[in-house]
């Protein structure tokens, strides 16, 4: 398929909503968009345009017939430049591949965060609930807090930090 025919087809309200685009994205996207039919919109009323000069026209209407037969003279001389572009092109490809591999990347980071979120939601989703929870459960999931708990201890401290000022402040006579 064709740059051209693939550039017809886009259907631009799919690609900025089933992608998952960022605001930013789906803002410059639809920039670009509107410049893309603005010169397309320009390109289709400049080839609607007539290009042929009516010099006989201009000879009933001006005086100056010197003036006219000049002008037609370098008209028929005229012979428009042809500029190399491959370079132009090249570097545009090269943009091309680069943001290509950056899209890549960037869509193999989302699916191997996407499976990561669905692995803790499945390990959210088939644990225990906390009620369930026993302080032996807590201590072999998280050895750190067991060694917390036995150096407050060992300095005598009964209390923990904050819990007070959370939970309010219970004693039992």
């Amino acid at each position: 398929m064709s740059v051209k025919a693939a550039a017809t087809h886009i259907d631009w309200t799919k690609l900025s909503t089933s992608l998952g685009l960022k605001t930013e994205t789906v803002a410059a996207l639809g920039a670009f968009r509107k410049r893309n039919e603005e010169a397309r919109r320009v390109l289709s009323d400049l080839k609607e345009q007539k290009t042929a000069v009516d010099f006989s026209h201009y000879r009933k209407v001006l005086k100056n017939q010197a003036i006219i037969d000049e002008v037609e003279k370098a008209h028929k001389a005229f012979k428009p430049t042809s500029y190399d572009v491959s370079a132009q092109i090249k570097s545009i490809e090269a943009v091309e591949a680069k943001a290509l591999d950056r899209a890549k990347f960037t869509a193999t980071k989302v699916e191997s965060e996407l499976s990561d979120l669905q692995a803790t939601l499945k390990n959210i989703e088939t644990s225990r609930p906390i009620e369930e929870l026993t302080v032996d459960d807590v201590l072999k999931s998280r050895p750190e807090l067991a060694e917390k708990v036995d150096a407050q201890l060992a300095k005598s401290k009964w209390d923990t930090k904050g819990y007070n000022d959370k939970f309010g402040y219970v004693t039992l006579f």
